[in-house]
């Protein structure tokens, strides 16, 4: 009788999961600070750029400037600050190629579950091959998510009574229709957000007539597509250098609108209230449609690159309106006003799911994860989850400014963990009773409706998800790597709740 031998299970150093902006990040400094690891990128797509090659909508662009939203590493030389997504993916893959990052990613594999083991001191992760239906195991001594926040296979639409009988086309961006004609069409973009302020004035070229529904005004302004000292820096120095000065000038400037905006609420609103009106014909309602209830960045504000949307507003290819919906009807909306909006094409840029580490299942030493119970570390680990790390942005700044600091500290994490002769680390709450709060102090819908299935933060360092760079950089980049908070622990080692006087456990 023949024995079938079963394959070898692939083992690498550190496993990364997604190949977008952030998992080509944590890549490329992984390459840079720790040459001698080996390393594999899953991407559950067939292709990389996460976001950027997820978004087909009309328009779609950063709502960062490139200079701070490009790698710290990697200059930008677009003469777009603001730029388009395919200039974007253009960068990213440019960023993989160059470094043979591209060499290392493993695509159309989906991460379903993750297990740790301390008697083994690494992690065996299932994998779904979405091409063949076969499944996979590997194992990483680290394992790093750089999957983002939320579900790419699912945008998030609230129930609209009546939508059945409408007539028309309903179109969700996230899952734009590539053949999609909207020539000489009445369109109705339900949403104030990013998406909705990009989409409106990216349609009027073909479109009859673009419509904004909104339930809620949000801050808009205007910001130029081109950084006029970026380009006039670019001319008096070396690209690299160019591009250093440029970002540090953004970063600041970034920063010191969002401390303005928190310290001085009131006169922030008025002053963006006067851009807006300055924007606008004389008559227009801009404290109808441009006056929201809250104060500026408590939710993100839209950028529209040289005043896009407010110029397809004043020549009257777009329109506002700000009402709730009552009901769909078989020729458009109806709205709690009695008004009707007719369309033949209705975008719901209604938002997000959110969805964390892409979905997987996650269990330490035999016991699942509830993450809903954990608390996050430095804004990158989670408390009694070894050798784990993941990347989430700034909700207030570029996202790419967090996750290149935190890829930098868990280089040093991982080397510092191999100095000190032990096989993971882990972080412990001081105390059970510890207060938390939110993970987010965010206050879009798409956040406040998952908060309750996401981690914690604490009320301060290193519990609190930190959203200020200039404390990140001190922090994650020039700080050390030890705390007393985190532990560090020999293979066999089990972590179990009440384990802070454990003697077997060496204090960071």
């Amino acid at each position: 009788m023949t024995v079938q031998q079963q394959p070898s299970i692939e083992h690498v150093d550190v496993l990364i999961i997604g190949a977008g902006l952030s998992g080509i990040g944590a890549a490329y400094y992984l390459q840079r600070d720790l040459p001698d690891k080996r390393y594999a990128i899953l991407e559950a797509r067939e292709a990389s750029g996460g976001t950027w090659d997820l978004f087909r909508y009309p328009g779609i662009r950063s709502d960062s400037d490139l200079y701070t939203f490009g790698y710290e590493f990697k200059p930008w030389r677009s003469s777009q600050a603001i730029a388009d997504a395919h200039l974007i993916l253009d960068y990213l893959r440019e960023t993989a190629s160059e470094n043979g990052i591209d060499r290392h990613i493993r695509y159309q594999r989906k991460v379903s579950r993750a297990a740790w083991s301390s008697d083994t001191a690494c992690w065996t992760v299932d994998i779904e091959c979405l091409e063949s239906g076969e499944q996979q195991r590997m194992t990483c001594n680290w394992l790093f998510s750089a999957a983002g926040y939320y579900r790419y296979d699912q945008g998030f639409t609230p129930k609209f009574e009546g939508i059945e009988q409408f007539g028309g086309q309903v179109i969700h961006p996230q899952h734009w229709p590539e053949d999609l004609d909207y020539s000489g069409k009445r369109v109705l973009v339900i949403g104030s957000g990013a998406t909705a302020v990009t989409l409106v004035p990216a349609m009027t070229d073909k479109a009859a007539h673009v419509t904004m529904l909104q339930r809620t005004p949000t801050y808009v302004l205007t910001v130029p597509q081109k950084d006029p000292v970026a380009l006039l820096l670019r001319k008096w120095f070396p690209a690299e250098r160019a591009y250093a000065m440029t970002r540090k000038k953004n970063i600041l400037l970034a920063r010191w609108i969002w401390l303005l905006c928190q310290k001085f609420p009131h006169f922030s609103r008025r002053l963006i209230r006067f851009f807006t009106k300055l924007s606008l014909p004389k008559d227009y309602p801009v404290d109808e449609h441009f006056n929201p209830p809250y104060n500026p960045w408590d939710q993100r504000l839209c950028a529209v690159p040289d005043g896009d949307l407010f110029k397809r507003l004043a020549d009257g290819s777009a329109s506002i309106v700000t009402d709730r919906i009552r009901s769909f009807t078989p020729r458009g909306v109806s709205l709690q006003s009695g008004r009707e909006l007719e369309a033949d094409i209705v975008i719901t840029a209604t938002g997000l799911n959110l969805q964390l580490f892409g979905g997987m299942q996650i269990s330490v030493d035999g016991e699942p994860l509830d993450l809903s119970r954990k608390v996050a570390f430095k804004g990158m680990m989670l408390d009694d989850v070894p050798n784990f790390a993941f990347a989430v942005g700034y909700t207030n700044s570029s996202w790419t400014l967090k996750v290149g600091l935190l890829c930098e500290h868990f280089c040093r994490l991982i080397k510092h963990t191999e100095q000190r002769g032990q096989a993971f680390c882990y972080p412990h709450l001081p105390s059970p009773d510890m207060p938390t709060r939110p993970l987010l102090d965010f206050g879009a819908g798409y956040v406040q409706r998952a908060l309750p299935m996401l981690p914690r933060q604490g009320m301060e360092s290193p519990w609190l998800m930190s959203m200020n760079y200039l404390h990140d950089a001190k922090v994650l980049r020039e700080g050390p790597v030890t705390d007393p908070n985190l532990r560090f622990a020999k293979a066999g080692t089990r972590i179990t709740a009440g384990d802070a006087a454990s003697p077997q456990l060496a204090p960071a």
